[in-house]
């Protein structure tokens, strides 16, 4: 990130925050920034950003950054398809920045007896919007000529998707905030939301207190330890991912990126990485993870798992040479889906967590999101209703009906 020079006082390492703001964002992640800097853009007053780290060195950073609309649900498929143009338009729609999108299209994978259920999801999809069709198995070679079809008969493909840089991305939603004037402070960890009564008055960081009626916790996987206090348990758990990249062989085209992929058969995801290697994240247990002590690099054995789901499905990568991976932590909420939305016991408490894994794509959107619904009471953009954190209390968690792979496997990021 280059920041402009007003921008540049805006983000600062350390330092003492303001003693008064009128919105506090925890979290220097993709969706605090992108949330921050719709409320700045809105004129939401003095609006402050907390990051116990640097920007986007959290669950952002470690992100895999699909940018894909196909969801077995409507809901987070609208926010992708919002998203989408946002990212592919960044320089009209955000400004600053560049998160480096690339259009490589995706292709959905599904087991053969769950087409019925890949038919029914594309069919919701494009009566959401979203580009996207059924392509049998023996098409599929002109859509993706690495692909290995043998124990598929479809897949949906949307050509308008692809991946983005998770960091470059919450590097320039800084820049935009920063530009609209939010105060960001780095390495200055949010430790309590003070609430009198039941509204909130102030936060309190290892620098000071700052005096505020309205905080959004975007916390990414250090979210209980701000809600717990205030006797909020909704049920989530930090879990670890892990990736690893191989590098392109030789016989394969160096010119040419390939479609980033989600196959429900390997439990995988796929994409390219950098100009000749792709990354892959490959579902495993023991998933439970402290997000303060958790190891920086995946095991050798899942780095195996995921060279043999690769070369399953892209076979040419069978022998590929490992080229490195890294491991991060998110929050997982109780039924895998994320939660936003207004807390109501407590006025002037929001809450962008148990994100599980896949709402790096969906952050443009969710920034939009919570600032109306923060600033006029309800979401116009898409309705968050179905995300809302009290669903849990109502006995009602989100379920998707016509979701993919086997019962006994627990799905998060390859969903």
């Amino acid at each position: 990130m280059n920041p402009s020079p007003s921008s540049t006082s805006r983000i600062r390492s350390g330092g003492t925050p303001p003693i008064v703001a009128d919105v506090v964002v925890i979290g220097g992640g993709v969706n605090g920034l992108s949330t921050a800097y719709q409320l700045a853009k809105r004129k939401a007053g003095r609006v402050v950003v907390l990051e116990k780290g640097e920007i986007g060195s959290g669950a952002t950073g470690k992100s895999g950054a699909l940018v894909r609309q196909h969801y077995t649900n409507v809901p987070e498929a609208l926010l992708t398809l919002h998203s989408i143009g946002m990212f592919t338009r960044w320089a009209d729609e955000i400004g600053p920045g560049d998160p480096k999108f690339e259009n490589t299209g995706f292709l959905r994978v599904v087991r053969p007896e769950d087409e019925p259920n890949l038919r029914a999801n594309v069919e919701s999809m494009r009566a959401a919007g979203v580009n996207t069709w059924v392509i049998p198995a023996e098409d599929l070679e002109e859509v993706e000529p690495l692909l290995n079809t043998e124990d598929i008969s479809a897949a949906a493909f949307e050509p308008d998707a692809g991946y983005a840089d998770p960091n470059a991305t919450a590097y320039a939603f800084a820049e935009a905030a920063a530009d609209q004037g939010a105060l960001i402070y780095t390495h200055t960890r949010a430790t309590g939301v003070e609430v009198l009564g039941d509204r909130v008055v102030a936060v309190t960081t290892e620098r000071g207190r700052i005096e505020t009626g309205k905080v959004l916790v975007a916390a990414g996987p250090w979210a209980d330890a701000l809600l717990v206090p205030l006797g909020i348990d909704l049920g989530m758990t930090p879990y670890k991912s892990q990736v690893a990249i191989f590098r392109w062989p030789m016989s394969i085209d160096q010119k040419r990126k390939h479609r980033v992929v989600i196959d429900s058969v390997h439990n995988s995801w796929l994409r390219p990485e950098g100009e000749s290697s792709t990354l892959i994240g490959v579902e495993f247990a023991d998933r439970k993870a402290d997000p303060d002590d958790a190891p920086s690099f995946p095991p050798s054995d899942y780095v195996e798992t995921a060279r043999v789901a690769l070369g399953k499905r892209f076979p040419v990568f069978k022998n590929a040479t490992m080229r490195g991976g890294w491991t991060g932590v998110y929050m997982m909420s109780a039924d895998a889906h994320p939660i936003m939305g207004a807390w109501p016991a407590v006025e002037g408490l929001y809450l962008m967590t148990g994100d599980s894994g896949s709402s790096f794509k969906t952050a443009p959107a969710t920034g939009v999101c919570v600032t109306e619904l923060m600033l006029d009471g309800a979401s116009k953009f898409v309705d968050l209703a179905p995300f809302r954190p009290t669903r849990f209390a109502e006995g009602k968690p989100w379920v998707d009906e016509l979701r993919y792979g086997q019962a006994d496997v627990e799905l998060s990021i390859s969903r």
